[in-house]
């Protein structure tokens, strides 16, 4: 499977913003996906991690009840919600996916990534 981030952006301490990830090429309902972030210098770390049903999704503390992740497999799209933002939540974020039946919390677990989408949060 091919993946495609988008939706990044600039946006001020507060603000809101919603990352997409299409998917093209074999079955996407067959796939767990995740969404990771990198900022300089830092490792990639997982931000939302969800089921190939999106029956369950895994938040970590840094963004659990800020981020939502969610998925449409009949469009073959997953989504991030990103709310109240904080300059902490600037990075390069990653959509990743892996055939599986269930949630992956570990970036060593993808193999299929997406290119990356910039977000910054700043006034």
């Amino acid at each position: 499977v091919q993946l495609q981030a988008s939706g990044g952006g600039l946006v001020q301490p507060g603000g809101s913003l919603r990352l997409s990830c299409a998917a093209s090429g074999r079955t996407f309902s067959s796939y767990a996906v995740g969404w990771f972030r990198q900022a300089p210098g830092k490792e990639r770390d997982i931000v939302a991690a969800t089921t190939r049903s999106g029956g369950y999704t895994y938040y970590p503390d840094s963004v659990k009840g800020r981020f939502t992740m969610s998925r449409n497999n009949a469009e073959n799209t997953v989504y991030l919600q990103m709310n109240s933002l904080e300059p902490e939540d600037t990075a390069v974020y990653y959509c990743a996916a892996r055939e599986g039946v269930s949630v992956y919390r570990s970036k060593n677990e993808y193999f299929n990534w997406g290119q990356g989408t910039l977000v910054t949060v700043s006034s």
